[in-house]
């Protein structure tokens, strides 16, 4: 039964399958196999245990399957069914932009803030990239909403109701339209990168500045401890603390020395 892995499936698959049971005597294994489902699901469809319950869709009046091609089904249990007729892909055709239920509160916040930041954008510029009407817009505009006193101006990006390369595109159209161009400003030493390389130097610089200032400050702990168990070892007259070695020396021999050093001086 591989004839069905090559064929397209029914355009309502789960409603097929259902009316599938309900009117044939076709195998669980043959209707999943035709409306590309598991084969669980079908048998959780005739036990009327599936979660969401399908109208049945009849795909011999749809044309997808013929009564002959049931019939031999029917007949044999290892027969894989084959569609008569591949369903028509269904395209959405013009129109208004699709907002879901839950953003379409938001859209006069969006209309509000592109006529507030760019007023050159035209009504129907507006009304296809939201999905909305020109009354609305015309009403938010002169003020006249019912629903004035509560619309906060907000980004459509942010609100969801588009994306922020389609509003690009649409301000910069009514831009061109318009005449108006923005003026960009050279950058004055030269630099040509990215604010990405521009980030990665800063933190690098930053970074290796706090490993210098926490060598400084290693290196001021150091010789803040040596000094001070230099003053400790002459005010108790024990061993000297050897600057060079870092190790302590006994105070005999350490007059020694100096009184040795002493001597070739005088001896120079």
């Amino acid at each position: 039964m591989a004839q069905a892995n090559t064929q397209p499936k029914p355009l309502m698959p789960h409603a097929t399958a259902t009316w599938l049971v309900d009117h044939t005597g076709l195998s669980f294994e043959q209707i999943a196999e035709f409306c590309g489902l598991h084969i669980l699901e079908v048998q959780a469809m005739a036990d009327d245990l599936a979660g969401s319950k399908y109208t049945g869709r009849d795909p011999v009046h749809a044309g997808e399957l013929t009564l002959e091609e049931i019939e031999k089904g029917q007949a044999d249990s290892e027969y894989s069914l084959k569609m008569h007729k591949a369903p028509v892909e269904v395209t959405r055709t013009k129109g208004p932009r699709y907002t879901p239920v839950s953003k379409r509160q938001d859209k006069p916040d969006g209309i509000a803030w592109i006529l507030r930041n760019h007023p050159e954008v035209s009504d129907a510029q507006i009304s296809k990239l939201i999905g909305t009407t020109r009354n609305t817009i015309g009403a938010i505009r002169e003020r006249t909403h019912w629903n004035i006193q509560n619309i906060q101006p907000k980004d459509p990006v942010t609100l969801g109701l588009c994306s922020q390369r389609e509003l690009d595109a649409v301000v910069a159209k009514a831009a061109k339209r318009a005449g108006i161009t923005e003026e960009v400003e050279a950058p004055t030493d030269g630099d040509t990168r990215s604010d990405k390389d521009k980030l990665i130097e800063e933190l690098r610089a930053e970074r290796e500045a706090n490993v210098k200032a926490a060598a400084e400050a290693a290196q001021e702990a150091e010789a803040e401890a040596w000094l001070a168990a230099k003053r400790e070892a002459e005010a108790s007259g024990a061993d000297t603390i050897d600057p060079e070695s870092g190790f302590s020396t006994p105070a005999a021999e350490s007059e020694s020395e100096s009184e040795d050093e002493e001597a070739e001086a005088d001896k120079a």
